[in-house]
């Protein structure tokens, strides 16, 4: 017995999608990929429940119990999508905090006796200058922290080397989210889950919201498709292409 349990905590440290089934979850094909992947950088297009925020708070949680002592950073727009995402950690924590106890623990924060800490942050910079060393970054609902902020938290992987998971639905073809996914290059691991690539989601309620949202919203939050805002003049492909960065700036 004792060596069937040696073995299951070593498959659970080793691979991230063991630990979750550990933790009692069956990953997603798509998810147990994620979990599993070594990239530095992950970008998830995925549409409302498909499951990317259990993802990100499994990576943050094993991260924190097998790579101590790491601090993982959970950037959310606001007060209340960071207060959701840790609670996610934070419920997924409780089956297994006998073997790694708590030293402190809040709504927004967790440090564990291993010297790791999980810490949330609402999407203010005021709030975030102070870290660095930063192991994991997770920026949730990424199409809606603005861009400055993103490149404010950047530099906080400069030094650690530290991994940078972006994950959000779709809004529109402006900001990071959206230049990342489409002009990023080769170093990220793109990942694109629409409703109709999730088991929980039924056909049924896919035709209702199809037909109560319309076809601009429906593209946007279940098919992750970048679309342009409804009452914009010009496409922004257009605009894009009508800017030339070549051009020098008049001295006056």
């Amino acid at each position: 017995m004792v060596k069937v349990i040696i073995r299951e905590d070593l498959a659970a440290a080793l691979d991230p999608a063991c630990f979750a089934q550990k933790l009692g979850f069956e990953p997603d094909p798509w998810q147990a990929e994620v979990l599993r992947s070594p990239a530095r950088r992950i970008i998830l297009n995925c549409c409302r429940q498909s499951g990317k925020s259990t993802v990100a708070a499994l990576l943050a949680l094993h991260m924190a119990l097998y790579r101590p002592p790491a601090l993982v950073l959970l950037l959310s727009p606001s007060l209340r999508q960071s207060s959701e995402l840790f609670r996610k950690v934070a419920d997924l924590y409780r089956r297994v905090a006998t073997e790694i106890p708590s030293e402190a623990e809040s709504s927004l924060r967790l440090e564990l006796s291993n010297g790791s800490r999980i810490v949330s942050l609402p999407g203010k910079e005021q709030t975030i200058r102070g870290f660095s060393g930063v192991d994991l970054l997770v920026v949730d609902e990424a199409a809606r922290v603005p861009d400055d902020l993103y490149n404010a938290v950047r530099p906080m992987l400069a030094v650690s080397g530290g991994r940078l998971v972006l994950l959000s639905t779709p809004f529109g073809k402006t900001g990071f989210f959206y230049t990342t996914w489409t002009e990023g290059g080769s170093g990220w691991l793109r990942v694109k889950v629409t409703a109709k690539d999730c088991p929980r989601i039924s056909p049924e309620f896919l035709e209702e919201e199809r037909h109560t949202l319309g076809p601009w919203w429906f593209r946007q939050e279940y098919l992750c498709e970048f679309e342009d805002s409804e009452t914009q003049v010009f496409p922004s492909d257009l605009i894009r292409s009508a800017v030339y960065e070549g051009v020098k700036r008049w001295e006056l």
